[in-house]
């Protein structure tokens, strides 16, 4: 099963979805599963996992809800107040639906940098486990020190760093970026994402070759065995199509072991989330 570890839906919202600048006209109308299903089937990808944008319960039950309808949605990372003192009644609710695989907080956005080590957010991650839930880490490289802290101190719940932590591609920083990816990746139990790449570069005028230090970083550091190809559709159509963004980890890939290619287009995908072949039904 070659599965898209990361992509988005939504039915656009100018009052919620604030995150969609002026810059980002072209993600300002609706991106839903029939809009997903021709750039899959173009580029031989069977089954997504998609994943939260809005930060309320509500989204985690649209995303739900689309997947109990399409069948090629394979898993669900939702939101939860991960930092309310009830957390584990909530997870226990969510716990009834097989789709959902795990959460996500926009910890990128809070204005402390280091709001994922705070205890309180700490606690809340720490009940996942129980229920059999991940977590995806949404950070810049910034954030890195206290996601480390975060892993350390919940050595046995499975995390997955989306978009490689959003290096500085466009002024081509990398060595404080690499030092935290490194320590990071010394629990096994963290996952990484190759996916946001084109969007932390210039948009007009990035070529696959400005990737291949951060691709070589996080290889090195992660081994082909922790980590999962994603697009981020349909955020990445603000510096191109689905195809370039399989295509610059192919290209990169093409010279590895295939091994190597089946793990990271799917494998590791299917593993780290648990991924059934069909979790929820028929659907189109």
């Amino acid at each position: 099963m070659r599965v898209d570890s990361h992509q988005h839906f939504w039915r656009y919202d100018p009052v919620r979805d604030g995150w969609i600048t002026g810059e980002m006209n072209p993600l300002k109308r609706d991106y839903l599963p029939e809009d997903l299903r021709p750039h899959m089937q173009a580029n031989g990808i069977d089954g997504t996992v998609t994943v939260q944008v809005d930060q309320s319960e509500a989204e985690t039950k649209f995303l739900i809800d689309l997947a109990s309808r399409h069948d090629f949605i394979r898993g669900v990372v939702g939101w939860v107040d991960l930092r309310d003192p009830e957390v584990n009644r909530r997870l226990e609710y969510f716990s009834q639906f097989p789709v959902l695989r795990g959460f996500r907080h926009i910890a990128q956005s809070e204005p402390d940098d280091r709001f994922l080590a705070h205890e309180d957010f700490v606690r809340g991650v720490g009940a996942l486990r129980q229920f059999g839930f991940t977590y995806d880490i949404l950070i810049y490289p910034k954030h890195l020190p206290a996601a480390c802290e975060l892993v350390e101190k919940l050595p046995d719940q499975a995390f997955v760093l989306d978009h490689i932590a959003k290096p500085l591609v466009k002024v081509r920083e990398i060595e404080g970026w690499a030092a935290g990816i490194r320590r990071m990746a010394q629990n096994p139990r963290v996952f990484c994402k190759l996916s946001g790449l084109i969007t932390e570069a210039d948009w007009k005028n990035w070529r696959a070759s400005d990737f291949t230090p951060y691709l070589d970083i996080v290889f090195d550091a992660f081994g082909a065995d922790r980590l999962m190809f994603g697009s981020d559709w349909p955020v990445c159509l603000l510096a191109g199509g689905y195809m370039q963004v399989v295509e610059i980890i192919r290209t990169y890939l093409k010279d590895r072991p295939a091994v190597g290619m089946e793990k990271i287009f799917g494998g590791n995908a299917v593993h780290f989330y648990g991924l059934k072949a069909n979790a929820h039904g028929s659907g189109s």
